[in-house]
């Protein structure tokens, strides 16, 4: 295989962080698909470590966390029946952990959305953060005990508790019209968990925001469609390269600067040459990390 030029590699990853699917990158470029996989999981692989090394000492003061769903090769009720499925095929879940005043994305970690994940989550989240943070999560419970077991007393925390009624729209219960349509929102609830939280910014809108960027950016989270991850290597490697690409390269619109200009980690704006410079000096130093963390699901 020719290597592809500093270029071309960057043009490359750039049609893939602005969503373009892999075989439309292949039949706008002429780069082959094997060559689009291959880069996109050495730059995953090279800016998830990248990025671990980076997001650490952080001054962040409030956090947002949330868990997005998306599946790899087959939903996990079809998995059991489906032809072939690799080792990690199934449900999967991404964990995201925001600062809400920069909109650094700082955090991530994939694979199931149980009490150990959870916990593996907030011990990483934790290991960044300098001094005591506010933390809000959904209602999910698993959350509850995470964070007492990786927080301790040292953490102000509240769970936003949304409660939904039944689907909007018309249609008899469980056809297509209901089965599709979002949930009516009837009540939130703030609820505080451990320390002093400051009520008014409990909140979840920022990482939940953060979660239809994630939809909007990476085609293998798009719903109803066929461009779902094969494989959790691919998968884990283009989240990675997505929120490279979020907090260094794709200025925020309400700070004008990046995420990591906002949080101090560079004082620069990066462009997407410089996402290829770290993935080519990673080259001659084999990388196989994941998200920030290191993949829990490996197991899986």
């Amino acid at each position: 295989m020719n290597k592809l030029s500093s270029t071309d590699r960057a043009k490359v990853l750039h049609l893939l962080c602005e969503g373009m699917s892999i075989r439309a990158i292949t039949r706008t470029t002429g780069v082959a698909k094997n060559t689009v996989v291959k880069l996109l999981n050495d730059a995953g692989a090279a800016l998830g470590a990248y990025q671990d090394q980076a997001f650490r000492g952080l001054s962040a003061k409030t956090v947002q966390v949330d868990e997005i769903w998306s599946f790899c090769y087959a939903k996990q009720r079809n998995v059991a029946d489906a032809k072939a499925a690799p080792e990690g095929a199934g449900d999967v879940w991404t964990w995201t952990a925001i600062d809400a005043d920069t909109k650094l994305v700082f955090g991530v970690l994939v694979g199931g959305r149980d009490a150990d994940y959870a916990y593996e989550f907030l011990k990483d989240v934790r290991s960044r953060v300098d001094g005591r943070i506010q933390l809000t999560s959904d209602g999910h419970p698993v959350y509850v005990h995470a964070v007492r077991d990786t927080f301790g007393n040292d953490i102000d925390y509240a769970q936003l508790v949304k409660v939904y009624g039944a689907p909007k729209g018309e249609g008899p219960s469980g056809s297509a019209q209901r089965r599709y349509s979002a949930h009516e929102l009837t009540g939130i609830r703030k609820v505080p968990v451990t320390g002093s939280p400051d009520l008014a910014k409990v909140s979840t809108s920022y990482v939940e925001r953060q979660n239809l960027t994630m939809r909007m950016h990476m085609r293998r989270f798009t719903r109803l469609t066929n461009g779902f991850s094969k494989k959790i290597e691919n998968h884990v490697n283009a989240i990675s390269l997505h929120f490279a690409y979020y907090n260094f390269v794709r200025i925020h619109k309400t700070l004008r600067v990046t995420p990591a200009m906002a949080a101090g980690v560079t004082d620069r704006l990066w462009e997407m040459a410089d996402l290829v410079a770290v993935v080519e000096a990673a080259e001659t130093t084999p990388v196989s990390r994941g998200p920030y963390k290191k993949r829990v699901n490996a197991e899986r």
